[in-house]
């Protein structure tokens, strides 16, 4: 009886054990891990988001408008708006080079004006031009300002899905209506209708592709990039920061510069010199 027993109590433990495993394995596969659940490859490191909001203001508008060979284009749109202030609206994917390019002083010259949440970090297809750019991701972040709204939409993911890539977020028709309207001619010679990221600065401005060079960021870690930033000099800086004061002086341009602090003399001779 003993031995009858013993052999039951064995069975029932690893019955318990059983059922044990099977729950950790479901906590755990329910469990949020490095990975961004909103999106993008994970959430930006603190010391990748520290070392490039540490840049002074000062070291960044030293670089003027450094090696950006792409303007934004002035244009008479709707003067957008958003919670009663003018409205900034991105539409990019996160498979796109020249997306990813773009991201790098787009949050630099956001950052002058407000603060992310839950910014992503990600990286272009690894079958296109400029395979594997590191880059930032706006899919799940939220950004906070008093100066004006950034509505970012990343439409699609890096991740294939039989011809094309996963669906990420979905344009409103007002944002629809935007791209058909402003990344078309006259705005843009036919050859690049259509292009991202695709950049709307409430009417005053847009941006169609990247405004620098995807080479300088080529073969590049996050981390390699943001370090970079510390010299005026590398062709990393020269890209990053030319092309984001454009883009705060386009920014600028619908604040009605301000804040002053960020809408200096410097940034303001670079909205004068925009193409009209």
């Amino acid at each position: 009886m003993a031995k009858s027993g013993n052999n039951n109590l064995k069975y029932s433990l690893i019955a318990i054990g059983a059922v044990i495993i099977i729950f950790l394995i479901i906590v755990i596969a329910k469990s949020p891990t490095t990975v961004n659940p909103n999106g993008g490859d994970a959430v930006a490191p603190k010391s990748l988001t520290d070392q490039l909001f540490a840049v002074t203001t000062a070291h960044i508008q030293s670089v003027g408008i450094g090696t950006a060979t792409a303007q934004p284009k002035a244009i008479s749109g709707p003067a957008l708006t958003k919670d009663g202030k003018p409205q900034l609206v991105y539409m990019g994917a996160e498979y796109c080079p020249y997306c990813a390019t773009e991201r790098w002083p787009m949050v630099v010259a956001l950052s002058r004006f407000g603060t992310f949440k839950n910014l992503g970090t990600t990286h272009s297809s690894s079958t296109d031009v400029y395979p594997d750019t590191q880059t930032f991701t706006f899919h799940g972040s939220t950004y906070t300002s008093q100066y004006l709204t950034f509505s970012p939409v990343e439409m699609y993911s890096n991740v294939p899905s039989g011809a094309a890539y996963a669906v990420l977020d979905k344009p409103n028709s007002q944002e629809q209506s935007l791209m058909n309207t402003y990344d078309a001619p006259p705005y843009v010679p036919s050859a690049n209708a259509g292009a991202i990221p695709f950049i709307y600065f409430g009417g005053k401005y847009i941006i169609t592709g990247a405004t620098y060079s995807p080479k300088v960021l080529e073969n590049k870690t996050a981390a390699q990039i943001a370090s970079a930033l510390t010299n005026t000099k590398d062709p990393i800086t020269q890209g990053i920061f030319g092309s984001a004061n454009l883009i705060t002086a386009s920014i600028c341009a619908m604040t009605n510069n301000q804040p002053s602090n960020v809408c200096t003399p410097t940034i303001v001779n670079i909205e004068s010199s925009l193409t009209k």
